[in-house]
């Protein structure tokens, strides 16, 4: 876990209300001892990526906090296109078992009370869980199933109303009066790895255009084309586009049923008409020939749907 580390600079001299809220973030490697038999693939694994961050804040200041928190996580699920497939539960202290938390039972009921008028006011639709909130506070976790139907969690939102008095994080408030800020714990779009395993899962490979590690495939008919291929490849590379060339010396229909089962998002073939007259034979993933572009339209149209993150 990160948050000591944060902590520290929020220690780092004195603080006032002023100084809140304070936003820390940083995308860490993390590691977890997971028994043998809970690993699974990307979905859970030992080592992980997951950028998280820590916002201290006072209470006046903790309702926004955490819609700007959750507003963060809805664009990053819409981004990549699982903001349809999540549900959101409300994680709860179990009053049963009190021993696995931090706190008195009136500290738990009024910070719960708070995260419940939160989640009510933004008009979430959630479910409510006894026993599954972390020890130092409740928090909303984001749900999603895998293609088998396990549900996982993939991004948390925490309200910590504990860890701060551990940490001695003191602020002077407006009157005078030394306090403990509240601290959020949350995370953008949860761990990379199992993000990306249900991203993967989601478009079967075949990932958006903004998504894909390789974007663009330029293809020759032939040696004759192969200098208008290397042309055409640096400037896709100079536009900020991810391209690879196929200059292989194979037949065109197997490039291109190699990019094909690849899933490249957009295919250029390149003969001496296209060479001659400058422009590219485009085929797309899932639409097959699209017709002949200037290389320049090309390059705005992949910038025009890259921009609006177009999931296709």
């Amino acid at each position: 876990m990160t948050c000591p580390f944060q902590f520290q600079a929020y220690l780092n001299r004195p603080r006032s209300y002023k100084d809140l809220p304070m936003r820390l973030n940083e995308t860490s490697t993390l590691f977890r001892n997971e028994d043998s038999g809970e690993m699974h693939g990307l979905i859970r694994v030992r080592q992980f990526t997951i950028s998280e961050g820590h916002l201290a804040c006072t209470p006046e200041q903790l309702e926004d906090e955490f819609k700007g928190c959750l507003d963060l996580a809805i664009f990053m699920l819409t981004a990549v296109g699982l903001n349809n497939d999540v549900s959101y539960r409300f994680s709860k202290w179990d009053a049963n078992n009190k021993e696995k938390y931090m706190g008195s039972a009136e500290e738990w009921e009024n910070v719960q009370s708070v995260m419940k008028n939160i989640l009510d006011d933004i008009g979430l639709d959630y479910t409510e869980e006894d026993g599954e909130a972390a020890f130092y506070g409740p928090k909303l976790d984001i749900q999603i199933k895998n293609v088998f139907g396990k549900e996982d969690t993939l991004i948390t939102i925490q309200i910590d109303f504990q860890l701060a008095k551990r940490f001695n994080m003191l602020y002077t408030d407006v009157n005078g009066e030394k306090k403990f800020p509240y601290v959020i714990h949350r995370t953008s779009l949860g761990c990379y790895e199992r993000t990306l395993a249900l991203v993967l899962e989601k478009y079967a490979g075949a990932l958006p255009l903004w998504f894909a590690p390789e974007q663009v495939r330029v293809m020759d008919v032939s040696e004759k084309s192969e200098d208008y291929c290397r042309e055409v490849y640096d400037k896709l590379l100079l536009a900020g586009l991810r391209p690879e060339k196929d200059l292989r010396s194979e037949k065109i229909g197997k490039k291109i049923r190699d990019a094909q089962i690849e899933k490249v998002p957009y295919m250029l073939v390149i003969g001496e008409s296209e060479a001659q007259s400058g422009e590219v034979a485009i085929r797309r993933r899932g639409k097959g020939d699209i017709g002949k572009m200037k290389l320049d339209d090309f390059i705005a149209l992949c910038k025009q749907q890259i921009e609006a993150r177009e999931l296709w």
